[in-house]
């Protein structure tokens, strides 16, 4: 086997595997190099969700032609200058890598211009070849266009996820970056529209509100704490705004947005018991360190940090967060100072005008009932049914309909506190679980809805606005297809906002219910989907189904319950949920005997 030094233009491509895996890779590094240039600042033109044209514009400290050329180069870099200068690190970039990946792997032309220069220089790239420099008239700072991004890579452009995805992962980066410095003003611009205009902002909170709309700034406290070792700020979400959809959860360290598992469980510990099981509360949380306590550099896209100590880390911040919901009155909260007996609020002397008035439900109810009572000689008792020998719900026995010609009075059928149905069977008593039942019939209509269509929407009276975030109103935009044919009517409202106009025939259409619904199918959409061919729809149904039947209206009257179990009934499989999770029982009378022991 013959060893060999591979050529420069291949060791290009391999080095941009690493640092650009997709058009939301180049757009990180410009982003990041624009700020580091010091920036006031900065454009990003988007076209085609970064395969035709990805543009940073800058107003930056610019470049000289010589350095122009030289940053195409692998290690080029004016941020260090000696192995000490890796222990304090204070940039973003760092490794000269990003510009030479960028050019191997697509067309490249870079304008700029520094303050004291008369004109600027124009440099063109394409596969790592310097193609020409020439002097240019240009606005001071740096303006650089990728074009054609994996040209010469035609299975790393084929492997691109679509237009919604791909700009979806622009957004992030964009956002992450903004959200480090508010003081530099940032536009985003995505096929001539503009998606962000942000001008420099007075605080962090400012900017957050910005990027992802007031209800967020609404949403959260503060967090502070500083101690020998680190020095924390930034904002954590109130636990009754933790919500199934994960996103919006950042951490940054020295201002350089980073990822990592083990400190969010530190935050989730500190949420324990205050927010409900798989919700994921939002935070924006700001780290100091001494840069010699922290490596950077341990990762191609500088998305992980090392901490020196990482239990320390752990620690304090498990306990800032405590802090911070105990201080708000969202968790325990001991106060040794307090007297031992409990204080009684202090009521204005208006408190009586605002005092509820009295409420008194009228019932409705049969006054001539008794459950007692014998059918009239006759009369037409309630119909039993039959209770097979065999599986509950064989359809090759002669199971039926609940109901099938006669009207069952209201008396004979109960929904036991809006979850459970109860129902008389031939020698037992049926019971269906009102969630599972809905769940099990929303599947098979999700189901064939989507392989062929034609499903009903609920069209709401009053449509709901929902705020989801630019992110997610993307993710909705890219689905709309799948989610029209399940019965969702939902339109775009500006940039991070939608309209619902109806929802799936069954499910509640009050705005809140519908905003709930909403995060539930961002939750579904949100993942990873790599079922196996042929999986895919059965995948979705079942999640969407879930989704559904969770947010579903509550059951109001008996006449609701029946044609639920009829519907229920009707399906091919009625016994369980697609997860296997028991729909519908009869007990017979030995085993209501045996209960009643």
């Amino acid at each position: 086997m013959e060893i060999r030094i591979l050529p420069s233009n291949i060791a290009n491509l391999i080095a941009a595997g690493e640092v650009v895996q997709r058009p939301a890779s180049a757009v990180k590094e410009m982003l990041e190099n624009a700020v580091d240039a010091g920036a006031s600042k900065v454009t990003v033109v988007i076209r085609d969700a970064g395969r035709t044209l990805i543009q940073v514009i800058d107003d930056g400290c610019g470049m000289s032609p010589d350095e122009a050329v030289l940053c195409f180069e692998r290690h080029a870099t004016s941020k260090i200058a000696s192995a000490q200068d890796l222990e304090a690190i204070s940039t973003f970039g760092f490794r000269g890598e990003a510009l030479a990946s960028i050019a191997a792997v697509a067309e490249v032309t870079l304008r700029t211009r520094r303050e004291g220069d008369p004109v600027g220089c124009q440099v063109e790239f394409a596969d790592s070849k310097h193609l020409a420099t020439v002097e240019t008239a240009c606005p001071k700072g740096t303006n650089i266009a990728v074009r054609n991004l994996f040209y010469n890579v035609p299975a790393r452009r084929k492997f691109l996820k679509s237009d919604a995805v791909e700009f979806k992962h622009i957004v992030e980066e964009f956002t992450r970056v903004a959200l480090t410095r508010p003081d530099i003003a940032f536009t985003l611009t995505h096929n001539d529209k503009d998606i962000y205009v942000l001008r420099p902002a007075k605080s962090l909170k400012f900017r957050i509100r910005d990027l992802l709309g007031p209800g967020m700034v609404d949403k959260v406290v503060d967090l502070e704490a500083e101690t020998t070792v680190i020095r924390i700020n930034g904002f954590i979400c109130r636990p009754d705004m933790a919500r199934k959809t994960v996103g919006n959860q950042f951490f940054f360290v020295n201002g350089r947005y980073f990822r990592s598992p083990y400190l969010h469980k530190a935050v989730m510990r500190a949420y324990e018991e205050l927010i409900p099981e798989g919700a994921v509360p939002s935070y924006f949380i700001y780290l100091q360190v001494d840069p010699h306590a922290i490596d950077v550099n341990i990762h191609p896209t500088k998305t992980e940090i090392k901490f020196e100590d990482d239990n320390i880390i752990f620690q304090i911040l498990y306990a800032c967060v405590k802090e911070a919901l105990g201080r708000n009155s969202f968790g325990a909260n001991l106060d040794f100072e307090a007297a031992a007996a409990p204080q009684m609020p202090v009521m204005g002397r208006n408190f009586d005008d605002y005092r509820p008035q009295e409420y008194n439900p009228s019932l409705d109810f049969e006054t001539d009932y008794n459950p007692f009572d014998t059918p009239a000689p006759g009369a037409e008792a309630p119909r039993e049914y039959p209770l097979p020998t065999g599986g509950l719900l064989d359809k090759r026995q002669d199971y039926g309909k609940l109901f099938e010609s006669e009207t069952v009075p209201m008396s004979a059928i109960l929904v036991v506190q809006n979850r459970y149905i109860v129902a008389p069977a031939r020698g037992g008593l049926m019971l269906v679980h009102i969630r599972r039942a809905r769940e099990r019939v929303l599947y098979e209509r999700f189901l064939k809805a989507i392989q062929a269509g034609g499903h009903v929407s609920q069209t709401s009276l009053i449509p709901a606005r929902v705020t989801v975030g630019v992110e997610n109103r993307l993710l909705l935009e890219e689905h709309a297809a799948m989610l029209e044919k399940m019965g969702f009517d939902i339109t775009p409202f500006g940039t991070d906002t939608v309209v619902v106009n109806g929802v799936p025939d069954g499910c509640a259409s009050d705005p809140d219910r519908v905003e709930a619904l909403v995060q539930e199918v961002l939750t579904v959409l949100a993942e990873d989907h790599t079922s196996l061919p042929g999986m895919f729809e059965s995948a979705m149904a079942e999640k969407f189904a879930r989704a559904a039947a969770a947010s579903g209206r509550p059951m109001t009257s008996s006449l609701e319950a029946q044609r639920l179990v009829d519907t229920l009934l009707s399906c091919d499989s009625a016994e369980y949920t697609p997860r296997g999770h028991k729909v519908i029982t009869v007990l017979s009378p030995d085993e209501l005997e045996a209960l009643l022991k």
